[in-house]
C-alpha cells in the first residue's frame, strides 16, 4: 500500500505544476501580460515554465525529488507572496493558502523522498 500512496502523492502533487506550465506555454503572451501586471518581468516566463513543467515532471517520475520538492516549495511560497497577496479578494486568499498547503506537502517529499516507485528508489 505504501508504494501506491507514494506514486499517488507524486501524481497528485505534480499535476498542478505540469498543467500550469503547459497552460503558460499555450497562453504565452497573456501570461507575460499577467506577470507584468503583478510586477514580475515577463522575460522571466521561460524560467517559470521551466520550474513548473520541469519540476512537475521530475517530481512525477521521482528523480532528485528531495531537491526538486524543496525548490518547488520555495516557488510556491514566493508565488503566494507575489501573486496572491490581495486578502480582501476571497479567491486570492484561497490561492494564497493553497500555495502554502502545497509548499507543506512538498516539504514532506523533501523530508521523506520519492518512495519505492521512483527513479530515486533506494536513496536515503
Amino acid at each position: 500500500m505504501n508504494k501506491l500512496l507514494n506514486i499517488a502523492s507524486r501524481i497528485l502533487m505534480s499535476q498542478i505544476f505540469i498543467l500550469s506550465g503547459l497552460s503558460k506555454i499555450t497562453a504565452y503572451t497573456a501570461t507575460q501580460g499577467y506577470m507584468a501586471h503583478m510586477g514580475v518581468p515577463g522575460e522571466l516566463l521561460p524560467v517559470v515554465i521551466a520550474v513548473e513543467l520541469g519540476g512537475g515532471l521530475l517530481l512525477l517520475v521521482g528523480f532528485q525529488v528531495r531537491v526538486v520538492s524543496f525548490l518547488l516549495a520555495g516557488f510556491c511560497v514566493v508565488t503566494a507572496a507575489m501573486a496572491h497577496n490581495n486578502f480582501a479578494d476571497q479567491m486570492q486568499l484561497i490561492n494564497f493558502m493553497k500555495n502554502l498547503a502545497m509548499a507543506g506537502g512538498l516539504l514532506m517529499f523533501t523530508q521523506y523522498g520519492a518512495g519505492a516507485l521512483s527513479l530515486d528508489r533506494g536513496k536515503a
